[in-house]
């Protein structure tokens, strides 16, 4: 897995900055800082192939409604419950709820399934991983972290959940941890460029600014047309004083990805470099 992007479901949607890889990922949607890194304001964690906690053609006819009718999906999975349906059941329940907009009862929901669950570690470890996402999303960092280290209990050397929670960390003011995970994470996939330009930013809300342009020219030589990577290396350079570096970086990644999110931020940031001061 190489890319943490955005999950689409229908109308449901859930994006993680830059690219980490999970099974629910397709899209980018990065954002200013790596403590809200994770979220689009409209994103919703059904994945397109969910982590398999269950089987059977009931579970896969439930999933299969949560995209387009999420309200049936519910339904559908209530009563599968009570004819005793198992954690197929639950699972599809958690994931219609937050179809539904009931973020914090679905990443209950998915937390509960996890914990008591009988499927195998990975699944769970999965699960939880899910419930990470829902958190962030409801802008709820310290339950994200818990679930994220619960999921790392299970699974400790998964990448996508050590780069999950180091932004639950960020998100709660924690830079430290978030560069200890982010530099596991590292450790396990030296490639991945996600991991990098969340470190990067980490060492520069640190203050560590050498740190953080040794991982940015690391990231950059993985892909030096990666527009998240150049919009945190403009920021960088505008801090060193550098405004004609970091405007040649904010303009190269707005035409790398013009209807992005990135090139929404690389342009409020040149707004911010023709008012003025550095404001990062």
């Amino acid at each position: 897995m190489n890319s943490r992007v955005t999950v689409i479901g229908g109308a449901v949607l859930l994006a993680v900055v830059v690219a980490s890889g999970a099974w629910w990922l397709l899209g980018t949607d990065p954002v200013r800082d790596i403590a809200a890194a994770p979220l689009s304001d409209s994103a919703l964690p059904v994945p397109p192939v969910p982590p398999r906690i269950a089987s059977g053609a009931d579970y896969e006819r439930c999933l299969d409604m949560i995209g387009a009718d999420p309200a049936g999906a519910s339904a559908f999975a209530d009563n599968w419950t009570a004819a005793g349906g198992g954690d197929g059941a639950q699972h599809c329940r958690a994931l219609a709820e937050i179809a539904l907009g009931e973020t914090e009862t679905g990443a209950q929901l998915l937390e509960r399934l996890a914990a008591t669950s009988h499927a195998p570690v990975l699944a769970r470890a999965s699960v939880f991983g899910q419930a990470v996402q829902v958190w962030l999303m409801a802008d709820t960092p310290d339950r994200a972290y818990a679930a994220a280290t619960q999921a790392l209990a299970l699974s400790p050397d998964d990448p996508d959940l050590l780069i999950d929670r180091s932004i639950a960390a960020a998100a709660m003011n924690r830079a430290r941890d978030a560069i200890a995970d982010l530099t596991q994470a590292i450790a396990l996939d030296p490639r991945r460029i996600d991991a990098l330009v969340l470190r990067a930013t980490a060492w520069r809300q640190a203050d560590q600014l050498e740190q953080a342009n040794a991982d940015i020219d690391r990231a950059l030589a993985l892909n030096p047309e990666f527009p998240e990577a150049l919009l945190e290396r403009g920021i960088l350079r505008q801090r060193m004083n550098d405004r004609n570096g970091a405007r040649a970086d904010w303009e190269h990644a707005i035409a790398l990805a013009p209807d992005s999110a990135t090139a929404d931020l690389a342009q409020q940031d040149l707004a911010l470099l023709e008012a003025g001061p550095d404001l990062h």
